[in-house]
């Protein structure tokens, strides 16, 4: 994976989902994970839409729990923090909002 957006804060919202169209449409190979507020943003289906053009997209599924989602409603993959770990070390870039 080219690049890696890391979106720990519900802040990112503003720049998170054009940063992932300008990605897709560069045709780079990119992937997400959500944490902590960050999962917020998957509330909003511009950002989810956004997020189709990653080679992965992952929520933490803890983070995930604590903000009120259920399994079922999750519009990503639920994974761990392992996961995020896993993709930190496979990226050759990381973007951290």
């Amino acid at each position: 994976m080219e690049i890696m957006v890391h979106i720990s804060s519900g802040d990112g919202i503003a720049v998170a989902a054009p940063l992932m169209r300008a990605l897709t449409r560069a045709k780079v190979a990119w992937g997400c994970f959500l944490t902590n507020d960050g999962v917020r943003l998957l509330d909003d289906d511009g950002i989810i839409e956004a997020m189709s053009g990653a080679a992965r997209a992952v929520v933490c599924e803890r983070s995930w729990e604590k903000a009120g989602g259920a399994a079922a409603d999750c519009p990503v993959e639920r994974g761990s923090q392992t996961i995020n770990s896993a993709m930190m070390a496979e990226t050759r870039r990381l973007v951290s909002l």
